[in-house]
């Protein structure tokens, strides 16, 4: 179908990434234009007026995770930021004699952890994948981490555990406040990737008690290429080696020149995901229901991945993203449907970008026991605060006819 043919494209892929927002948009201008000065520059106006944003903005965006200004470092994203959590902290635990120490993770974590996880693996750091909660399993498990697997897998060498805090495939939330009571027990270090959680649930980095955590502003309406890592200073303090060097910036763990634009929109990113999150959240799991209602009733089979849309836990919170659909069609094949689907206008995927290249099913969904078939017709939805009822009923009608005329072939 040539693209001028196409129907206006419904975007329902903000797992991947979303929507800058035109507030946050507003605010990084001023610094992409006028206001371009380097905020190592300290002997001019320009570079202190630059300093000066840079660490009000680090200051916001730690009031809103319940961080303090030092304990926040920025990056290009949280693949960064994960990198330098994983690879800096065994360096440290090299440095103070645990060379070959042992991590442990899951089998569902982003490829972000994983690969530099492989890295290590590599290097002759022991690493633990452990499974989680299948498919099968109740309702309120799929796709969670056992407590009771966790603790029995700790080691006195055990430095790191890392985990998602909400997954970017199946939404699955961990509890991660109990993962850390264990964690500390055993005097390792937590690190949790919070990039999907940021603006879509409730998040105090004291609250679940982490001792690293990820982040990326394209995640919750903030620009693409900056994140931070929050290394906490407070009590237990942590320290990282440092993976980039050059200039010292970010006192020395992060060197090189900040993206003072980029910087202060992750701020305000935040800003608006902790004053409007709430609200958003209820709009978006009103729109995510609607989604599964109207295609459950329109595609014979159709099935969900992961834990169940009303799943949650003894202290009522939910255990998915509330923006999080992800759902199998059987009776098709997967890429067909997405190209179907793409030529209809709409802007899914099956899985992670950072893997959307790869010929292999999602090896989150064979995690929670598909098999490969299932997993390549998979769907994977992700909402944001700017989806409408409009389009969700669009895209209802639009996969409904795709898989209709697919399966009659």
């Amino acid at each position: 179908m040539a693209a001028a043919d196409r129907p206006a494209t419904i975007y329902l892929d903000n797992h991947a990434t979303t929507r800058l927002d035109p507030r946050v948009l507003e605010e990084m201008l001023p610094w992409l234009t006028d206001r371009y000065g380097n905020a190592g520059s300290a002997t001019h106006e320009m570079g202190r007026e630059a300093r000066a944003a840079v660490e009000a903005a680090r200051e916001e965006f730690a009031a809103t995770i319940g961080a303090t200004a030092r304990e926040i470092v920025f990056t290009s994203g949280a693949t960064e930021s994960a990198n330098l959590a994983i690879l800096g902290t065994a360096a440290r635990a090299e440095s103070s004699g645990r060379a070959d120490g042992h991590v442990v993770t899951l089998l569902t974590e982003h490829h972000a952890v994983l690969d530099p996880l492989d890295h290590l693996e590599r290097m002759g750091v022991a690493v633990t994948r452990l499974p989680v909660g299948r498919q099968d399993a109740p309702a309120d498990a799929a796709g969670r981490i056992s407590l009771a697997t966790l603790e029995e897998t700790l080691r006195p060498d055990t430095f790191l555990v890392s985990v998602l805090l909400a997954n970017n495939e199946i939404g699955v939330v961990q509890d991660v406040a109990a993962i850390a009571a264990v964690v500390h027990d055993r005097g390792a270090l937590l690190h949790v990737d919070c990039a999907q959680a940021l603006g879509r649930m409730p998040l105090d980095v004291d609250a679940i008690d982490v001792d690293l955590a990820s982040f990326s502003a394209h995640k919750c309406h903030g620009p693409k290429g900056v994140g931070a890592l929050y290394v906490r200073r407070r009590g237990r303090a942590v320290r990282v080696a440092p993976l980039v060097f050059g200039g010292g910036q970010e006192r020395g763990m992060r060197s090189g020149t900040l993206d003072v634009p980029g910087i202060v929109g992750l701020a305000a990113a935040a800003r608006l995901a902790r004053d409007e999150g709430q609200a958003d959240a209820a709009r978006m799991r009103v729109l995510r229901d609607r989604l599964w209602e109207g295609l459950a009733a329109r595609v014979p089979g159709l099935a969900l991945n992961g834990p169940a849309l009303d799943a949650v836990d003894a202290a009522g919170r939910p255990l998915r993203l509330v923006n999080n659909l992800n759902v199998r069609v059987p009776g098709v094949d997967g890429q067909t449907l997405l190209a179907t689907l793409a030529d209809a206008g709409l802007a899914l995927s099956s899985g992670s970008a950072c893997s959307s290249e790869s010929p292999r099913p999602s090896h989150v969904l064979l995690a929670l026991g598909l098999d490969d078939d299932e997993a390549r017709a998979s769907l994977r939805f992700g909402l944001s605060r700017f989806t409408t009822a409009t389009e969700i009923d669009t895209a209802v009608e639009r996969i409904a006819a795709g898989v209709e005329r697919l399966r009659a072939l």
